[in-house]
């Protein structure tokens, strides 16, 4: 069985009632935005963060459940599949996961139109409930996430990111989302203050690491859907980067500026940065970070009983640094 589908194996049931839920969650009059959203539902991903909600939930309140549950579920994917469709305007991508993007499909203006209303959506499905909770947890990771973008780009314009604005960045653009997802699951049942901010930090230690994960990839031999190279490409300061950026002498350094700035588009001159990141002890670093996060994760997990839910998490964890894509 593949790891994924071990992982829902606890909430299986939860996840097809939810499949449905979510589908109803994104109706509506107009039959443009139908034949949108449908086609959004069918090329759906993985669904990970709607499976940290269902599980922490089930975790934290030994198999308990709540209605809240499936709209807390229901807004974080909604609010991420907003994010996605916006994401894909300002990146002018035409791609996501393999299929055409609906900016691709359906032209920007359409896209940020339905980014709009998928957002609507998902606020209105928790004021309606009076999920005010719920609504905040997942509030503070949008605006968590425009200001890591924001920041992000900011600072790829003068490649000066020290590894505290790295992780800064990537807490802010990754991790909160899914530690929204993990204090959503945890609020959703009633779980006090203290259980929702220690799931929120669980949230956000596997978040860090799934981010720094992907990180990795740019610097793999492995054949995966990622091609290698492409975040010095687009001058993307990652971990590996910095690292060795921060530990070599000031002439590879100089070197290294000046083939991230001018040459990143010279296949051969992005061939040897990678040779030398991995040279410079710079991966090394960046997976002993990653498994750092990985541990703190397993801590906090360490304060519950077990059962299946809580296995399935650790199971998460593992995945997550142990993915080949």
């Amino acid at each position: 069985m593949k790891p994924v589908e071990l992982i829902k194996l606890p909430i299986k049931n939860e996840m097809e009632l939810f499949e449905e839920k979510f589908k109803e969650s994104m109706l509506s009059k107009v039959p443009l935005l139908n034949r949108i959203t449908y086609y959004i539902v069918r090329r759906k991903g993985k669904q990970m963060r709607p499976m940290f909600v269902f599980l922490v939930a089930k975790m934290v309140s030994n198999g308990g459940f709540d209605e809240r549950t499936y709209r807390g579920a229901s807004v974080v994917e909604l609010i991420h599949t907003a994010t996605l469709v916006h994401d894909d305007v300002v990146d002018d991508s035409n791609r996501r996961r393999g299929f055409f993007s609906i900016n691709a499909l359906w032209k920007n203006k359409i896209a940020v139109l339905v980014g709009d209303f998928l957002l609507s959506k998902g606020l209105l499905l928790s004021i309606d409930n009076e999920d005010f909770d719920l609504l905040k947890l997942i509030s503070i990771a949008v605006r968590e996430m425009s200001e890591g973008e924001l920041l992000q780009i900011e600072k790829a314009r003068k490649l000066d990111i020290t590894e505290a604005i790295y992780f800064d960045i990537i807490r802010k653009k990754t991790a909160t989302l899914i530690a929204a997802c993990c204090g959503i699951g945890a609020a959703s049942v009633g779980a006090n203050q203290d259980c929702v901010q220690q799931m929120r930090k669980f949230g956000e230690y596997i978040g860090v690491a799934f981010q720094i994960k992907d990180d990795l990839f740019d610097y793999s031999d492995e054949k995966i859907g990622k091609p290698t190279g492409i975040d010095i490409k687009e001058q993307k300061m990652t971990l590996p980067l910095i690292h060795t950026l921060n530990n070599c002498s000031k002439k590879e350094k100089a070197w290294l500026i000046s083939s991230i700035k001018k040459h990143n588009k010279d296949k051969k001159r992005v061939k040897e940065v990678i040779a030398f990141v991995k040279k410079n002890g710079g991966i090394e670093y960046t997976t002993n970070q990653m498994n750092d996060y990985k541990n703190k994760a397993i801590a906090i997990l360490e304060n519950y009983p077990n059962s299946e839910y809580k296995k399935s998490l650790l199971t998460m964890i593992d995945y997550v640094v142990e993915r080949k894509i």
